[in-house]
């Protein structure tokens, strides 16, 4: 999928220069995935306290 994005040029190259990708794209969709997993992280620390639990258990 070809999309016109308009990022700060700035935080493009500090990007590039702490990762080791090598083309924007790449840099674009490993951002794109840790975005993803950290929402997805998040959501789940959500649940905590919300689900109930049999102590005794085995």
């Amino acid at each position: 999928m070809v999309t016109h994005l308009d990022i700060n040029e700035a935080l493009l190259q500090e990007a590039l220069a702490l990762d080791d990708q090598t083309t924007v794209d790449a840099l674009i969709e490993t951002a794109l995935r840790e975005y993803i997993q950290r929402r997805k992280r998040l959501k789940i620390l959500d649940l905590f306290g919300t689900i109930d639990y049999d102590e005794d258990y085995d």
